[in-house]
């Protein structure tokens, strides 16, 4: 999978690599899909959701430019597999998962891969994140939001960076924003295919 999908390609962080490397994916999908866990493709974990592409995972996280210090909201938890990643690559994770059948699935899953304790697992809505615990040095959301979402960007620390798929239910771009005072910085990145995200500032059910 590194060596193919990611190095292969045009993933060139080293401490990406490493981490990718590390988790084993296999433990963050269903048993009868785990011949299939390191293919390249987003696979099916119940409730209507997937675990992402390891590609997109890995650009995700080389987007945010992690350096091991930081604190990190992973937005979309779902089988807690990117946020296991983040946990490779920063000091504080947070993880907010919508469907709380699915948040308590990742925190098992979670702690038998042993990041129990390096990943704190949330239920809520990921659109309006974790102010409480801001602010973020980034954030990753691991599903479309139909544009550009503001009250994430605002729990961002300066020079913090936001990564989002954006876009329709058929495709989106990945953004990475970077808060500054004169407003968010935002490259288009690579075209991509997310679920869509659900909440108060995503799409509808």
């Amino acid at each position: 999978m590194v060596e193919a999908q990611l190095r292969g390609r045009d993933i060139v962080d080293e401490r990406v690599l490493r981490a990718m490397e590390t988790v084993p994916r296999e433990l963050f999908v269903p048993e009868g899909d785990r011949a299939m866990a390191y293919s390249d493709a987003a696979l099916p974990i119940g409730g209507g959701q997937t675990i992402s592409q390891p590609y997109m995972v890995a650009r995700i996280c080389e987007a945010l430019a992690l350096r091991g210090d930081e604190r990190v909201l992973d937005v979309g938890t779902g089988s807690g597999y990117q946020a296991a990643v983040l946990a490779e690559l920063a000091d504080e994770v947070l993880t907010i998962e919508r469907i709380p059948e699915l948040a308590e699935s990742a925190r098992a899953r979670l702690a038998a891969a042993g990041y129990d304790r390096r990943v704190q697992v949330h239920i809520g809505d990921g659109t309006l994140g974790l102010p409480e615990h801001a602010p973020y040095d980034a954030i990753a959301v691991a599903a479309a939001a139909p544009g550009f979402p503001s009250t994430l960007y605002e729990q961002l620390a300066q020079r913090g960076r936001l990564a989002v798929p954006v876009g329709s239910a058929r495709g989106q771009r990945l953004e990475v924003a970077v808060r500054s005072p004169e407003g968010p910085a935002v490259v288009h990145s690579v075209s991509c295919k997310f679920v869509p995200l659900v909440g108060a500032e995503g799409f509808d059910e």
